[in-house]
């Protein structure tokens, strides 16, 4: 099944949910900031991704840039602090059982469907 880890605040997430909706495909929606992935979750999703951490994250969102920008993290790091501020990750994201994309732009999900 296919899973969106969704931010209905975000208009690019809810663009995003429009498309597996229109998909006819099974999906489950999950609430990221109220239930934020692990950090072994959030380690699958950035393999799926092919991606390091760092690309994953929302460098634009105050927290990062009070608290992150400039310094030196290791990618177990950024994981953690994903973890911890699930707010810093990039939305929305689609799962398939072998591939995960970052919904920016929306159009991307449509590969995995």
């Amino acid at each position: 099944m296919i899973k969106i880890y969704h931010n209905p605040k975000c208009s690019k997430s809810r663009e995003g949910l429009q498309i597996l909706e229109a998909s006819g495909k099974e999906y489950e929606v999950i609430f990221y900031l109220t239930h934020p992935p692990s950090e072994a979750e959030l380690q699958t999703i950035i393999f799926k991704l092919g991606i390091p951490p760092i690309d994953l994250v929302r460098k634009g969102e105050t927290i990062w840039k009070e608290n992150f920008k400039g310094k030196t993290m290791t990618d177990k790091e950024i994981i953690v602090t994903m973890a911890k501020y699930p707010m810093l990750i990039e939305r929305p994201l689609v799962i398939s059982k072998e591939k995960a994309v970052i919904g920016r732009p929306p159009e991307n999900i449509k590969i995995l469907l």
